[in-house]
């Protein structure tokens, strides 16, 4: 079992910044892949970066590559997501979730998620 909790979001405007933390306890957190998604509102949940349990690997969608960095510190068991160059779009709420996947963009392949955290960027 795995808990994780959710963190750093807010209200920014265009062209902004956040960073996003996902504090894990329970089992080896270095075990885990690592994942973000979001959900806007009216709108289904969707990939937005992760990274492989040692940090080695990332993965990101094409609508926030070049602008957020997924992280991970296995020594303190968080993960991150630093989101720059934030646009409209990317209000939604967030979710970090962990699984035993090495790196995965399928949401049915992660079996433990954070309570989610809400970015709004106003325009």
């Amino acid at each position: 079992q795995v808990q994780l909790v959710d963190a750093g979001g807010g209200l920014v405007q265009a062209g902004g910044s956040l960073r996003l933390s996902c504090a894990a306890s329970g089992r080896a957190f270095s075990n885990y892949g690592m994942g973000w998604f979001r959900q806007a509102p009216g709108k289904e949940r969707e990939f937005v970066a992760a990274i492989s349990p040692a940090g080695g690997a990332t993965y990101y969608a094409d609508s926030v590559k070049g602008r957020f960095t997924i992280s991970r510190d296995n020594a303190k068991n968080t993960a991150s997501l630093q989101m720059n160059s934030l646009k409209p779009e990317d209000t939604a709420v967030y979710y970090c979730a962990a699984t035993l996947y090495y790196v995965s963009a399928n949401e049915r392949r992660y079996d433990y998620w954070g309570q989610g955290t809400q970015v709004t960027v106003s325009s």
